[in-house]
């Protein structure tokens, strides 16, 4: 083999002229504000422009007046997202919340007794010793829990009282409408008549509280969740345009999309996941997959995944596509 030749090898060339935007982000020359910078993501690569779509995306939704379903798992509102979330609803920006029972749970108790910043690193036995519940980087006292309680049981008093047997949205409803904290998911839901479906509502301290509150007072009590998928199906084959907002996976990602299959399929779909596709889960199905089962329509441009941890992109996505 002659030098040419094994210089072709190394540096091979072409004639080829790519027909694609040119590799360019923010140089921060001069005054940038945040929507200057996120339009620099576009051309960014990497997860930046998977944002720059998500924000196109989500605005497309909004063109369209589409029924905007958010879902998101408790994490969000264990965080400071928590407000962003409410913000969203107060707005007018979503239509449907789709959540898991820590949401409700935990959304409650900010609005009395706030979560505090910890450490990662931690001493999980002298935590315990103390009371102290870890999620993260961000310590929860256990006393949240006993004032969570009396709470919920004052509350189911009444919200049992004419029906023994209730639906998650409805106890989402009532329970908003108890609370007088602005930054509160559900007081806002409740304020701005968003439903917030909770096909989970057991898998948290509200599974806890029933079960002894049940055992207490009235057996007959108890929760009915098939109403509400009746509902989400029915809802949704009647909008004309859906868009998926999707913050993390489990059962609320997945309620959405297998809800919007009946339908044909949603419009348009954002992901937001730190899941991975390899093990096969709902968590980390991409949403290509799920046009595969037909419940993401199939378009070029109307769906994206931001693989990204939510507290670092929900808020710029927030403020790309609904805050500009």
């Amino acid at each position: 083999m002659d030098n040419d030749d094994s210089h072709d090898h190394v540096v091979p060339g072409t004639d080829e002229d790519l027909d694609t935007a040119d590799v360019q982000g923010p140089d921060f020359r001069g005054e940038t504000d945040l929507h200057d910078l996120l339009d620099t993501y576009a051309t960014t690569g990497f997860q930046a422009t998977h944002l720059a779509d998500a924000v196109e995306i989500t605005e497309q939704m909004q063109a369209d007046d589409a029924t905007i379903y958010l879902t998101l798992t408790s994490n969000i509102i264990s965080s400071g997202l928590r407000e962003t979330v409410a913000a969203l609803v107060r707005e007018g920006h979503v239509d449907v919340i789709i959540t898991t029972s820590g949401s409700l749970t935990e959304d409650v108790i900010k609005t009395a007794k706030p979560f505090k910043m910890g450490e990662w690193d931690a001493d999980e036995a002298k935590l315990r010793e103390q009371g102290i519940n870890r999620l993260g980087n961000i310590y929860v006292p256990s006393d949240r829990y006993v004032w969570l309680e009396e709470y919920l049981y004052d509350f189911f008093d009444d919200f049992f009282a004419e029906e023994p047997v209730r639906t998650p949205t409805a106890f989402a409803r009532e329970l908003g409408a108890t609370l007088e904290d602005e930054d509160s998911v559900l007081k806002q839901a409740a304020d701005n008549d968003v439903p917030v479906y909770c096909p989970a509502l057991t898998d948290a301290e509200v599974g806890n509280f029933l079960y002894y509150y049940r055992r207490e007072h009235d057996m007959d009590i108890g929760i009915e969740i098939l109403d509400d998928y009746d509902s989400l199906i029915e809802d949704g084959m009647l909008a004309e345009t859906t868009g998926l907002i999707a913050v993390g996976g489990g059962v609320p990602k997945h309620h959405a999309i297998m809800t919007n299959l009946f339908r044909g399929g949603a419009d348009y779909a954002v992901y937001i996941s730190t899941g991975m596709e390899g093990d096969g889960s709902l968590s980390g199905a991409p949403p290509d997959e799920a046009v595969s089962w037909g419940k993401i329509k199939e378009e070029q441009t109307n769906y994206t995944q931001i693989e990204a941890e939510a507290t670092l992109v929900f808020p710029l996505l927030v403020a790309g596509a609904f805050m500009s």
